[in-house]
């Protein structure tokens, strides 16, 4: 009996990468593969949406340009001793394919796979390639773009894929949208760690301004860090403000099925989610983010109308009032932007990534 094909999975560090790299997972794992991920003890932390049934290799890995000296130092032997497990791993059983999702813990699996000549790709989901992946673009079979356009180095085979989303996100693709009006309406705000701390600041400032009849209305959700959680619950509770304040949000899908309005940074993954459930959103890239790939990422969906971008070098409560009400008293114009942001969507994501996948490998197969 012939064992399935194996795909092992280079990903880690953040959620960016993690999120596409779990569903591209269980998308291979229901056509019959077996699925690795490699990563490192930091992106090990992040892989807990996964499917029991992929195997984790936790790699020694480092960043080459993150720390202090002494870290940055060390870094290439951390590397290449993570490189030199993953050869060994990849001679016992070779795998079919190695797809990359970039950030430094995906370094060890991608320098094994172009040193065995195994058929390999890279995901990118932000509109600039990340530091890992602009150095492996045009030693892989594909690069395989999230946002279009991605500027990517001359001589890579690229191709649009768009940016897969989870099951759980699949699951409420194309919700019913509820327009604004006279009735709760729901008003989610994430952002992740480097954005609760802004949002907590501006946000509630930005309610405050509001006309308290639509404030009246709103049954807000946002994503808070626990320093910030007493003093921002205590500001909508003087607002009259119906809010549930979290750390973390488990049912993030779930909860923008039912939200009429997004406030959110403009990560990758989160536009993914956002237009393959179609929503109206406010996006405020973040200003630190490497090459300002945030506002490339949200370009393409402001373009087409289903969302506003506001720099956060440019973001006041008031600025933020003003585009809050706007949206929500244009019931039409609300309607408008969330078939807008639907249209954007790419739920077919991770099966197009997988069909690639698959005809590496055979490709690899026939070589």
């Amino acid at each position: 009996m012939t064992e399935e094909p194996l795909l092992v999975i280079a990903a880690g560090g953040t959620g960016g990468h993690m999120f596409p790299a779990q569903a591209l997972a269980e998308a291979m794992l229901a056509r019959g593969w077996r699925v690795r991920l490699a990563t490192d003890a930091r992106g090990a932390r992040y892989a807990t949406g996964f499917p029991e049934e992929v195997e984790r290799v936790v790699t020694a890995a480092a960043s080459l340009s993150q720390g202090g000296l002494a870290r940055r130092a060390a870094a290439p032997f951390s590397v290449a001793a993570g490189a030199a497990a993953s050869i060994a791993s990849m001679r016992r059983e070779r795998p079919d394919c190695v797809a990359g999702f970039g950030g430094y813990p995906a370094l060890p699996a991608m320098i094994a796979a172009t040193a065995l000549q195994i058929p390999r790709l890279i995901h990118e989901a932000n509109g600039v390639l990340g530091r890992v992946n602009r150095a492996f673009a045009r030693r892989v079979d594909v690069v395989a773009c999230g946002t279009w356009p991605t500027e990517v180095p001359e001589g890579a085979t690229v191709v649009h894929t768009g940016n897969p989303v989870r099951a759980a996100v699949l699951a409420e693709q194309g919700a019913t949208y509820v327009m604004p009006g006279d009735w709760p309406m729901g008003l989610l705000v994430i952002g992740g760690s480097q954005g609760a701390g802004l949002f907590a600041r501006v946000v509630p400032e930005a309610l405050r301004l509001i006309d308290p009849d639509l404030r009246a209305r709103l049954r807000l959700a946002q994503q808070v860090r626990p320093e910030d959680m007493a003093r921002t619950g205590d500001i909508y509770a003087d607002l009259g403000i119906e809010a549930d304040l979290r750390g973390f949000f488990e049912d993030v899908p779930q909860r923008l099925a039912e939200a009429t309005l997004v406030i959110s940074r403009a990560g990758a993954s989160s536009i993914a989610d956002v237009t393959v459930i179609g929503r109206p959103a406010i996006l405020i890239p973040y200003a630190a983010a490497t090459d300002d790939h945030q506002a490339a990422n949200a370009l393409g969906l402001v373009e087409a109308g289903g969302a506003f971008m506001i720099r956060e070098q440019e973001l006041t409560a008031e600025g933020l009032a003003g585009h809050i009400t706007a949206i929500l008293t244009d019931a039409e114009g609300a309607a408008a932007m969330a078939e807008a942001s639907l249209a954007q969507g790419r739920p077919d994501a991770a099966e197009h990534l997988a069909g690639l996948v698959v005809e590496l490998a055979q490709q690899g197969r026939n070589a």
